[in-house]
């Protein structure tokens, strides 16, 4: 999503400073950037203090993928709380606009369907996706005080499954799990019985949601969904990429982890009413296009 964002902003006429530390995301994804003379990388981690001067912040930053979030489950927890109170400050000291890239997770393993922003969510605190899902629903917490205590400007989004170019290969998540599991003709593995749901959206349509939701009128503070409201079974999405892909990959099954949600769709009427977007890619487009890039990728070896 960072890539992606900054591209967006850039081709706007806008100046962008990218921090990151590499824990998730790879340098490879904005070496097109670094020669543009409005475009500038620090490595940094936010759950340590970080003074620079900017007008607007979007803070992206926490693993995302139930194996990458889990293999250090403490700093995950950091980065959604100790990063949220870091990039706050900063807000606060510059008066600027901040955005807070939320998640569908603080909806847990929801007891209503479709998920609406006003629905609290199903969660298990101390179970071993809580490190991701309460670190983010803190961080919102932390937001909507900030703005309450301090008339702060915020902006804070729930992001459903998103997909695109430039997902890591290896970072497990079912889309890019699935798309490199049939490139190598290896078996594609489906946890459960494969009904369980997703909605995905495409990395762009998701994009503009998100500079739309920062653009918007004050008063429009969130949380709001964005997401695709169309809504697949695991087993639809392997059958999908097994077709597009013309692999020779079998289905295996595993068992299904602890916690995952059964179901998964956004109400986004609020998106659609306030900013006037709703997602434009449908998946079969957007997963060809997201092969293409795992097929380059996985033949240079990279």
């Amino acid at each position: 999503m960072g890539s992606h964002l900054c591209d967006r902003l850039l081709n706007e006429g806008h100046e962008v400073i990218c921090v990151d530390n590499y824990y998730t995301g790879s340098k490879r994804n904005i070496l097109h950037l670094l020669e543009r003379p409005h475009f500038e990388l620090i490595r940094h981690d936010i759950t340590f203090p970080l003074y620079l001067e900017v007008d607007e912040i979007f803070n992206l930053a926490c693993p995302a993928s139930p194996q990458h979030y889990q293999h250090d489950p403490i700093q995950t927890t950091k980065t959604s709380v100790h990063g949220a109170i870091n990039m706050l400050g900063l807000a606060k000291r510059l008066q600027a606009r901040i955005f807070q890239a939320s998640t569908s997770e603080v909806y847990g393993d929801p007891q209503v369907h479709p998920q609406q922003e006003g629905y609290w969510g199903y969660v298990n605190p101390i179970g071993v996706r809580s490190c991701y899902d309460e670190g983010k629903r803190c961080a919102e917490t932390l937001f909507f005080d900030y703005r309450r205590q301090l008339g702060l400007e915020i902006k804070v989004a729930r992001i459903f499954n998103t997909y695109g170019p430039r997902m890591d290969p290896g970072d497990g998540r079912v889309v890019s799990n699935f798309i490199v599991q049939a490139l190598r003709n290896e078996p594609i593995v489906l946890y459960g019985d494969g009904e369980q749901t997703r909605s995905f959206c495409y990395v762009e349509d998701l994009i503009d949601g998100c500079i739309r939701l920062m653009a918007s009128p004050r008063e429009l503070c969130g949380p709001v969904n964005l997401g695709n409201p169309t809504e697949f079974t695991m087993v639809e999405l392997a059958d999908l990429v097994l077709e597009l892909t013309g692999s020779s990959s079998r289905i295996e099954r595993g068992p299904l982890p602890p916690d995952d949600p059964v179901r998964r769709r956004p109400d986004i009427s609020l998106a659609q009413q306030e900013l006037g977007w709703k997602p434009r890619i449908e998946l079969r487009s957007g997963l060809q296009k997201t092969i293409a890039y795992f097929d380059e990728l996985l033949s240079s070896g990279s």
